[in-house]
């Protein structure tokens, strides 16, 4: 499976991005997805999954109520919706895939990266 993200940018605290991530070369539908981030400096992190079907989502804590993970399975496509944007969302934001249909949070179980888009956000 590859994974191709896009849609990250410059963008000033307060904004909105959309990424987009395109998945090739395996069965979409039965993989559950996620997006993580890794800040310079910092370990990378879970922001949000979504568990194959879609019907079921996950995010941490500093995302909720902020940031929306959705999936298009009929075009093998998962977007995360980024809202009121902070400084600290500024990062490197990968896409992930995994051979499951359920959502975990730990990295290690992601099979297949994306290779990230960045997104900075100004004060």
């Amino acid at each position: 499976v590859q994974l191709q993200a896009s849609g990250g940018g410059l963008v000033q605290a307060g904004g909105s991005l959309r990424l987009s991530c395109l998945a090739s070369g395996g069965t979409f539908s039965s993989n559950a997805m996620a997006w993580f981030r890794q800040a310079p400096g910092k370990d990378r992190e879970f922001v949000a999954g979504t568990s194959a079907s879609g019907h079921s989502v996950h995010y941490a804590d500093y995302v909720k109520d902020r940031f929306a993970i959705s999936r298009d399975n009929a075009k093998n496509t998962v977007y995360l919706q980024m809202n009121s944007l902070k400084p600290e969302d500024t990062a490197v934001y990968y896409c992930a895939g995994r051979n499951g249909i359920a959502i975990v949070t730990r990295d290690w179980e992601y099979a297949y990266w994306g290779s990230g888009t960045q997104v900075t956000v100004s004060s």
